[in-house]
């Protein structure tokens, strides 16, 4: 199977390019991503089947080999911040839950960004 890295992949649009280590540009759709995974980060190697697409090459059954290692060190917010967030985050999910008891959910782009919210500070309280 060829590898090669990801040159460019925008999650929004749910493509992006590979650059073949045989030297072609290979088109990345979302579909050839690995099962649960949505984005893959520029610089990662990847393994991939090739077939003839509408424009050309295009990847297939795409297997991460190796994620590039950020060179930006993370660092935890000050307690005092964290607390606030937390606390802002408490009561954006009360509400949230007497409308769930109520038996309405919330519209789909508050819940994506209720996600986004939630999985941020998971990462935060992870450093």
């Amino acid at each position: 199977m060829p590898t090669g890295k990801v040159k460019f992949y925008d999650e929004d649009k749910g493509f992006g390019f590979i650059a073949s280590d045989e030297g072609s540009e290979v088109f990345l759709h979302a579909t050839a991503l690995p099962a649960g995974t949505t984005s893959i980060k520029p610089g990662s190697r990847v393994e991939f089947s090739i077939v003839d697409g509408k424009r050309g090459a295009q990847a297939m059954s795409l297997r991460i080999l190796e994620a590039p290692v950020s060179l930006v060190s993370r660092s935890r917010k000050p307690a005092d911040e964290m607390s606030i967030i937390v606390e802002d985050l408490i009561r954006l999910l009360d509400g949230i839950g007497g409308g769930l008891k109520r038996g309405k959910h919330p519209e789909p782009a508050q819940g994506k960004k209720i996600a986004t919210l939630l999985r941020k500070l998971a990462d935060e309280l992870d450093v």
